[in-house]
């Protein structure tokens, strides 16, 4: 099958579990902010890998993570009235932790720059 297909196709159910998420999951137990940020797919169609990031404590990423495999049936029906397939795909969810790394990564750059500026008046002090 087409690459570019399998791309489109990943794209697209990206865009409607991103909906059914934010719009028609009413379960508390969803973390308010929960994005999908990726959905890779096989080549057959048949398998649907959806990366979600949650922002909330351990537990409630946890708890957000087994409410969405549970709910995973009824996400798949809907992704079946949305995108027309032959078979609509089998949906696994997966926490995605790159925005916190990335965060992390970036207030450790910020730490640096602060102490490598102290570090830089101290010296001028010295002179």
């Amino acid at each position: 099958m087409s690459e570019n297909r399998v791309r489109r196709v990943a794209e697209q159910i990206k865009k409607d579990v991103s909906y059914i998420i934010g719009a028609e999951i009413k379960d508390p137990r969803v973390a308010e902010i929960t994005s999908v940020t990726d959905v890779e797919l096989t080549r057959d169609l048949r398998y649907a890998s959806v990366y979600v990031s949650i922002y909330g404590t351990e537990m409630e990423k946890e708890e957000t993570l087994q409410t969405l495999a549970r709910a995973s049936g009824f996400i798949r029906s809907e992704i079946g009235r949305r995108v027309r397939l032959r078979y609509t795909p089998e949906i696994s969810f997966y926490l995605d932790t790159s925005i916190e790394y990335g965060a992390y990564i970036e207030s450790v750059l910020k730490s640096l720059k602060k102490e490598e500026n102290s570090d830089n008046d101290r010296t001028r002090e010295d002179n």
